[in-house]
């Protein structure tokens, strides 16, 4: 015998919530299948969840569409962060620059490797630390480094760090968007159970196959095991096979 499903997704809800609002609106109250007190309740509630699903569903969009420009601008400030500790390094193996040189970026003096720039934090430190060392050495009177200038290194990092600020509130925004969905849901939850649960029992007194074609009418959803569905269908081979033999 198929079970009854209640819907698990938010699609799945509102559809649930719409038929049964469709049903009560078109319907007098005695030939309705749910009460008058429980229609109440969808009308008052199924605006403000599918709201709440527009509103959740268009900042994780927005969030996922901005978070592309952010990597961009994330992978080229790595890119030119790298390059700048690079070219300090090969400019030390020269002996153009002294090897204390590296302390200014915060580097250990024989550190010859580019620093770990693998997350946002990463970047965030160590992009700080090469920006303020390269200004103390040019105030200090020295040339400035070159191909990249910490001028060009400084446009790609602040461009970075910006979109990393802004990612971070849309981030926020989803995430407050999501908590307000996540709490309707339990709401839609019990309503729709309760819109369910009073259509079956308006027609308990039918037999099984009439009551759940009668309850489908208001959304409910009916399932079948796999192993009834497997019964199922050889049934329907065995009347298919035997009606052309």
């Amino acid at each position: 015998m198929p079970y009854r499903r209640l819907p698990n997704t938010d699609v799945a809800r509102i559809k649930a919530l719409k038929v049964a609002y469709k049903k009560g609106k078109e319907l007098p109250p005695f030939k309705l299948a749910f009460s008058q007190s429980t229609y109440a309740k969808i009308e008052l509630f199924i605006n403000s969840f599918e709201k709440a699903m527009i509103n959740y569903k268009a900042a994780y969009n927005n969030q996922i569409e901005r978070s592309k420009e952010y990597m961009v601008l994330m992978k080229k400030a790595k890119l030119y962060l790298s390059h700048f500790i690079q070219v300090v390094n090969m400019a030390i193996t020269r002996g153009e620059l002294p090897e204390k040189t590296r302390n200014l970026y915060g580097m250990d003096i024989d550190e010859q490797k580019v620093p770990s720039l693998n997350t946002e934090k990463d970047m965030i430190d160590w992009g700080k630390k090469i920006i303020e060392g390269e200004a103390k050495r040019i105030m200090s009177g020295q040339q400035p480094i070159t191909n990249p200038t910490i001028a060009v290194v400084k446009v790609r990092f602040e461009n970075f760090v910006e979109s990393y600020n802004h990612q971070k509130i849309l981030q926020q925004n989803t995430q407050r968007m999501l908590n307000e969905l996540d709490a309707l849901r339990t709401k839609a939850d019990e309503i729709i159970l309760n819109i369910w649960n009073e259509v079956e029992a308006s027609y308990k007194d039918l037999p099984d196959d009439l009551k759940r074609e009668k309850s489908t009418e208001y959304g409910l959803v009916y399932v079948y095991r796999k192993n009834e569905l497997k019964g199922l269908q050889l049934l329907e081979r065995n009347l298919f096979d035997f009606a052309n033999s």
